[in-house]
């Protein structure tokens, strides 16, 4: 289990930036690699995500769903769960997002399997962890 915290600013109003955040049409493109193959419902989607990592190009397809959420705190729970395209692994992840006036907070559990986790931990850090970097930048941009 890999966990990793990050926090992101925004100058658009809490409400804007929740409900970019409960849009799972624009969230998930806001990931690199990331694209909505279906909408399943209004809290759920099919995704697919191109992970680099090292030499190797990963292929993951599965489902985000909005697992928890609190209007009143601007909280959500998501759940990732996919497989390795082709191969046994897969990538799944609680994401909790946290959001107050100018920004908020976002926490990943991820579990790793299979090709990308015999990359080793230190590589699926740094991979991971510069994936939420960059989607925090684009975070503030949706």
């Amino acid at each position: 289990m890999v966990e990793l915290d990050h926090s992101f600013t925004t100058d658009r109003p809490i409400d804007e930036s929740w409900a970019a955040i409960l849009d799972l049409d624009r969230l998930i493109p806001c990931v690199e690699g990331g694209r909505v193959l279906e909408r399943t419902a209004d809290d759920s989607a099919k995704a697919e995500i191109k992970v680099k990592m090292g030499a190797m190009s990963m292929t993951f397809t599965g489902t985000v769903e909005v697992i928890e959420r609190d209007d009143a705190a601007h909280r959500a729970v998501m759940q990732v769960k996919s497989r390795e395209a082709g191969g046994q692994g897969y990538a799944n992840a609680d994401v909790t997002f946290a959001l107050a006036d100018g920004g908020g907070t976002i926490h990943t559990e991820a579990q790793i399997t299979g090709k990308a986790a015999s990359m080793g931990e230190g590589v699926v850090v740094s991979v991971l962890d510069a994936l939420v970097k960059d989607f925090t930048g684009k975070l503030a941009t949706i």
